[in-house]
């Protein structure tokens, strides 16, 4: 009985004709063995299976060919050729890096170089996985890699080119080979499939060329088993079984329930895919591929991006049709998002049944949905409320005297105080717990940067915001009040902020009091320019609560920081803090006599 031979042995390329996806690799040889320019060291590199060690081979066998056709060909037929194609060449020499890989291995190599070839014109030295030569293997390379005699001519082939050391780089040609393509894949196994008698179905080979990523020998492996276990013919089905991929139309089914926001058949789905043995992961990897073909295939443009059998892509076509859009850029967010987080979680059946339900309540199909996602109103892009300040809801009409000493739970801004200006548009009796939104101008252009012109301007914009909140004081109430009523209105607020985890601002409100200053004014003074923009910040929401507990809509707050003494010296190393204190407690130091310390001056 004749020995099997896989695949990939069996219809290796032996010229450079034959040889799929890396035109412009064999081009570049062929011209140069036709114009006599061939360099003494060659550099295959690329992802494994796309023809590095192939080409090595080809180039080998055609420049040693005694007859080469026009089309720089090996003409088969010499005794180089025949003597190459029966594997007992005496001209071709191939190394395994991976097994050979030390210094003693290169000088034998070396050692070799120095004869001349018996039969043809040169000697050409294959060396495979080049990347794992030590680096000491690559230092005694160097030399005869440079200066090689006239008759030796080196191919290094590696998938791992970043390895190789830069002195080795310099003195090659490298060549880049590129992935194969799905449709170079599947017009090979079409020819082998062919040439097999096997009856292959397109959308079959294609999910083969899926599997392969890129890889002709790994396809052909994969052709080999399939055949193995269909016998003579090839179908989608048994491809699925085989290699357990999950069926495109599992995709379309729960795309199509998705749709229709039908979360219970979503979900049934999605329980049969784990029912039959599939991972959870694959799967959401799967819908984001669904979803990705489906967006390409909206658009004629994009349609070649498009890697799937012509029945396949006739199905994406049509449900392309029935999807928004927006929805599939919403439905891509999300399952990318499940995809990034899978494996974070812990109980990853129900992170993926809600993102599934997430899909669902997308509903994205008519442009009134898609305008109400992407183009919300500025009423809804406010700020989230805190707090409810007082029990009684907040009316437009200025409101009466309220007690200010009151307990407050929180605080909620409010959506516009009372007004008095005659020209206003009349508004609605009830208002929403919304802090209006101050307009804002455009920035002006600035012709260069600064840190501290930009936090000034910054500073500048947010008291002028606060000021302009109520430009127009006239018929606002004005009540008075003590600095003990707004001491204790602002240790409230702290509290409210404290218990909406603003830890930081609770802390600097209550240890910077403010006072009452003339024109209903509150002064503050802080320790540094942070805390100041900390306060800024808060502003606008501070001086609404004790302008409507206090019942006076003119309040303002002027916030200054303390830059202490001019010319007074600062304490920074230990003996100076030390004196510093003592000055102002001499019983420190009469406790460090007492104790015979001694201070690190």
């Amino acid at each position: 009985m004749d020995s099997f031979v896989v695949s990939a042995r069996k219809y290796r390329p032996s010229t450079f004709k034959t040889v799929v996806g890396q035109q412009h690799i064999t081009t570049t040889l062929k011209n140069a063995i036709k114009n006599n320019h061939l360099a003494q060291a060659f550099l295959f590199c690329g992802p494994r299976g796309v023809g590095k060690t192939t080409c090595a081979r080809i180039l080998a066998k055609t420049i040693n060919c005694f007859n080469p056709t026009d089309d720089i060909e090996p003409c088969n037929v010499c005794e180089s050729c025949t003597s190459f194609n029966e594997s007992h060449s005496f001209n071709v020499y191939e190394l395994d890096a991976a097994s050979n890989n030390s210094v003693d291995d290169i000088r034998a190599l070396v050692e070799q170089v120095r004869f001349a070839p018996q039969l043809g014109k040169y000697k050409v030295y294959i060396i495979d996985e080049v990347h794992m030569l030590s680096v000491a293997a690559f230092n005694a390379f160097l030399k005869t890699l440079e200066e090689p005699p006239a008759h030796a001519i080196f191919i290094l082939a590696t998938t791992e080119r970043h390895k190789i050391i830069p002195t080795i780089l310099s003195r090659c040609q490298i060549f880049d080979f590129n992935r194969m393509t799905i449709n170079d894949i599947v017009g090979h196994l079409e020819y082998v499939a062919k040439s097999e008698n096997v009856e292959a179905e397109p959308d079959a080979l294609h999910l083969i060329a899926q599997k392969a990523d890129g890889a002709m020998r790994d396809s052909l492996s994969i052709f080999d088993q399939l055949v193995n276990f269909t016998g003579a013919k090839l179908t989608y089905k048994s491809v699925i079984d085989n290699l357990n991929i999950l069926d495109y139309d599992y995709y379309f089914k729960v795309t199509d329930f998705i749709l229709k926001g039908d979360i219970a058949n979503t979900l049934l789905i999605y329980n049969e895919i784990l029912a039959n043995g599939f991972d959870g992961h694959n799967f959401i990897s799967g819908l984001g591929e669904h979803l990705r073909n489906l967006l390409v295939s909206k658009d004629p443009l994009t349609l070649k991006l498009l890697e799937v059998g012509e029945n396949i892509k006739a199905k994406y076509g049509q449900q392309a049709n029935a999807c928004h859009q927006t929805f599939i850029l919403h439905g891509l967010k999300i399952v990318n998002h499940a995809d990034l987080s899978y494996k974070q979680a812990k109980n990853q059946r129900l992170f993926i049944e809600m993102a599934l339900i997430s899909l669902c309540s997308l509903n994205l199909n008519s442009a009134d949905e898609k305008n109400s996602l992407t183009e919300q109103p500025a009423a809804q892009q406010v700020a989230e409320p805190v707090k409810q300040v007082a029990a009684t809801p907040p009316v437009v009409s200025p409101p009466v005297n309220t007690n200010a000493g009151a307990p407050v739970a929180g605080y909620q801004p409010v959506a516009e105080p009372p007004k008095a200006v005659q020209d206003a548009p009349p508004q609605s009796k009830t208002v929403t717990a919304e802090r209006p939104q101050p307009t804002r101008g455009k920035m002006p252009i600035n012709t260069g940067f600064s840190i501290s012109g930009s936090l000034n301007r910054n500073n500048e914009k947010q008291e002028e915001e606060s000021t302009n909140l109520f430009a127009s004081t006239d018929g606002l109430p004005q009540t008075n009040f003590t600095t003990e009523q707004v001491q204790e209105l602002w240790l409230k607020y702290a509290d409210a902020a404290g218990a909406d985890g603003k830890i930081n601002l609770r802390m600097n409100l209550k240890t910077s009091l403010p006072k009452v200053a003339a024109n209903h004014r509150l002064a503050i003074t802080v320790p540094s320019v942070t805390i100041k923009d900390m306060l800024n910040e808060e502003k606008l929401n501070l001086l609404e609560y004790l302008r409507k507990q206090l019942n006076n809509y003119v309040i303002d707050l002027d916030i200054t920081v303390n830059v202490g003494d001019a010319g007074v010296t600062r304490p920074y190393t230990q003996g100076q803090k030390f004196q510093y204190l003592a000055e102002r407690n001499p019983a420190l130091k009469k406790l460090k006599d007492k104790l015979d310390l001694e201070i690190d001056f």
